[in-house]
């Protein structure tokens, strides 16, 4: 990224002095375009992710976990999931970087600029479950529109920064507030100024929860660029996308929100169940909220081979949006019956939580170990894949793996 900028502060004629050789036909050479010789060609670095991520899209950059990889108590950087719907902005002046509070039930506007944050208000450190609502869509027949993620579109980091109540409060809402939507520092994929990539929201009572975080750290650094540097909205338990990084303004609305992605098949599923390739009209569509329940295993990787007469040690996570898990299951025979393994409690609210079990196998052969979550409502993972939608969101199908014992 700071080749890249450093580039389009070059003269044209310097360029062929940094490559070495002429650039031919560089007269024609659009404005603001980046030579191939100076683009990054390697996510992995350039985002600091893990090898083993798994590319969906560089235009936006979109990439993936694979299951094993989720393994750690608190997800590190190299092994959290990207999703963008614009691109990463190409100037970040912290010094300046300013957080614009507006709409129409604001008492006052105000503007506070990233030290105004860090010093006048109290900081907090919460790990926060974002999950794309578009996890899980690879497996919808028919096929869905959009990136076909599989099952690594979570994160469970700890974030730190302040409590966007308490930002609220001192602007001052009015009575009738009922939304807020947020404003970011992504570019268009069109570079039109005018335009935004996404400017989503959530109901004023969940921008009004203890853990809904204006953040400027993860895990205790720096957020990373890809993930919203310098700062950025986390309302865990809702889809990803609500948690808008790049921030730089809330909207305080007396309606719900009308941004970009707020409309349509975005984010939204059919109200009522309906047939697969079924066409939904708008009025018929409702904002997806809480993420429903699910579970992830982590430990072993899918293709696991024992030994006859061993057993095999499970561990993995499971969440529930804005529930708790109660219950965690195991099943061997697809369904017919089930075990139930350790879970333990969150660390704190909107954490994923972490589960274990042992099971035995009664004799060599093929296996597929499959994982059940059950939340505090009564609700439990479907061990096949839950109603179709247009846009392939919330499946929270159980996960399974396949075992061979032999």
């Amino acid at each position: 990224m700071k080749r890249r900028s450093f580039v389009k502060k070059s003269s044209l004629t310097g360029l062929a002095t940094l490559l070495g050789i002429d650039v031919v036909f560089k007269e024609f050479m659009p404005e603001g375009y980046v030579p191939l010789a100076f683009q990054e060609s390697d996510p992995f670095q350039l985002f600091k992710k893990d090898p083993s991520m798994v590319v969906l899209n560089d235009k936006p950059w979109n990439m993936e976990a694979q299951a094993h990889l989720l393994d750690d108590l608190v997800t590190p950087n190299k092994y959290m999931f990207i999703r963008n719907n614009g691109l990463i902005p190409e100037k970040i002046d912290v010094g300046n970087w300013e957080l614009h509070i507006d709409g129409e039930s604001v008492k006052s506007h105000k503007t506070y600029s990233l030290s105004d944050l860090k010093s006048k208000f109290k900081q907090y450190t919460y790990q926060l479950t974002l999950e794309c609502g578009g996890n899980g869509r690879s497996e919808f027949n028919p096929p869905a529109k959009g990136n076909q993620w599989t099952i690594g579109a979570v994160s469970s980091a700890e974030w730190t920064g302040v409590r966007l109540k308490d930002i609220l409060q001192d602007v001052g809402i009015k009575d009738d507030a009922v939304y807020i939507g947020y404003h970011s520092a992504d570019i268009h994929l069109s570079r039109n100024p005018s335009k935004e990539p996404i400017s989503r929201g959530v109901p004023i009572s969940k921008a009004l929860q203890e853990e809904t975080l204006l953040a400027f750290k993860m895990n205790g650094e720096d957020i990373p660029l890809v993930h919203g540097f310098p700062l950025r909205l986390v309302a865990g338990g809702y889809p990803a996308s609500a948690s808008g990084k790049w921030l730089t303004g809330i909207s305080v609305r007396n309606k719900e929100h009308d941004g970009e992605k707020m409309g349509g098949s975005s984010y939204r599923v059919p109200c009522e169940t309906v047939a697969p390739g079924e066409t939904v009209l708008d009025e018929n569509m409702c904002i997806i909220e809480s993420m429903p329940v699910k579970s992830l295993i982590t430990y072993p990787k899918s293709g696991a081979i024992l030994k006859t007469g061993d057993s095999l040690n499970i561990r993995g996570h499971a969440w529930a949006g804005e529930l708790e898990v109660e219950k965690i299951e195991f099943s061997i025979d697809f369904g017919r019956s089930w075990i139930k393994g350790n879970l333990k409690k969150p660390v704190n609210r909107l954490a994923w939580q972490h589960f274990n079990g042992t099971i035995a196998f009664p004799k060599n052969g093929y296996y597929e170990v499959w994982a059940r979550a059950t939340d505090s409502g009564g609700e439990q993972q479907p061990m096949v894949l839950p109603g179709w939608n247009p846009k392939g969101y919330l499946n929270n199908a159980c996960h399974r793996i396949a075992v061979k014992v032999a």
